[in-house]
């Protein structure tokens, strides 16, 4: 299992809006290349997100399915990746100050993955994992900016 954490200088609000908006899924999970649907009612249980993922001409296309959605706190998904198996992604908001705590688990389920899982594969899922709380995080932070940027003085102090 691959376990990431973030602090992310925006309010859960702001970074549940991100998750909930499936189109944007490739603004921020590393490795998408396309979102090629989603489902209205994402991020209900039970909705899919189809993607393509790869690196250059090397592609597959996954299904991500929503098996438990808390709003503004908690959305876990069942990746699938034929032939690769399946993986469980849990995300948690923690409200932290002001900010948002973003816990990441990557868990593989079925498949071969069951079977590689350990040091090597864990340790490479993390790094992609961390480059993308990293890129979740920027927007987040810069989607923040521009809508205090928006108010009026008095609602910001300046």
């Amino acid at each position: 299992m691959s376990r990431n954490r973030r602090l992310i200088l925006s309010p859960p609000s702001r970074v549940w809006s991100l998750l909930s908006n499936g189109h944007r899924y490739g603004e921020w999970v590393s490795g998408t290349q396309e979102v090629i649907a989603a489902d209205p009612h994402w991020p209900e249980v039970g909705a899919r997100l189809r993607v393509r993922v790869g690196v250059g001409p090397l592609t597959l296309d996954d299904t991500c399915v929503v098996r438990i959605c808390e709003p503004g706190r908690r959305l876990e998904l069942e990746a699938k990746a034929d032939p690769f198996g399946a993986a469980r992604i849990a995300m948690n908001l923690i409200p932290w100050g002001e900010n948002t705590l973003f816990l990441l688990e990557w868990h593989p389920l079925r498949g071969p993955g069951t079977r590689m899982h350990g040091l090597p594969v864990d340790y490479v899922v993390s790094i992609r994992n961390g480059m993308m709380l990293t890129k979740l995080a920027r927007i987040a932070v810069r989607e923040q900016q521009g809508s205090t940027a928006d108010l009026p003085s008095e609602a910001t102090g300046r």
